[in-house]
């Protein structure tokens, strides 16, 4: 089994920053991806930025300036640092764990951007 569990969401006003963490724990191997994905209302579910075990990232395009992730393997903690946030950003923001060709999902943290 595996669990992850995300933190750091919150409201925020447009152009301020926000980190997220997303802690995983149980069954992980050392062969992983973990990425972020969002959640708007009334929208479809869309990648934000993904990462590997080794450290290999990706974005979408439209958020590669403003955000980063990274990893922390000896904590299973993967983060996703947010700045110049914009209304548009607010979303539920879910990490994923894929390894073995199974995908885990967190439950989700709520990021609100909002003047």
């Amino acid at each position: 089994q595996v669990q992850l569990v995300e933190s750091g969401g919150g409201l925020v006003q447009p152009g301020g920053s926000l980190r997220l963490s997303c802690a995983a724990s149980g069954s992980i191997f050392s062969i992983n991806t973990i990425a972020w994905t969002r959640q708007a209302p009334g929208k479809q579910r869309e990648l934000v930025a993904s990462i590997t075990s080794s450290g290999s990232t990706g974005y979408a395009d439209s958020m590669k300036a403003r955000f980063t992730i990274s990893r922390d393997n000896a904590k299973n903690t993967v983060y996703l640092q947010m700045n110049s946030l914009e209304p548009e950003d607010t979303a539920v923001y879910y990490c994923r764990l894929i390894q073995r060709g199974i995908h885990y999902w967190g439950q989700g943290t709520q990021v609100t951007v909002s003047s």
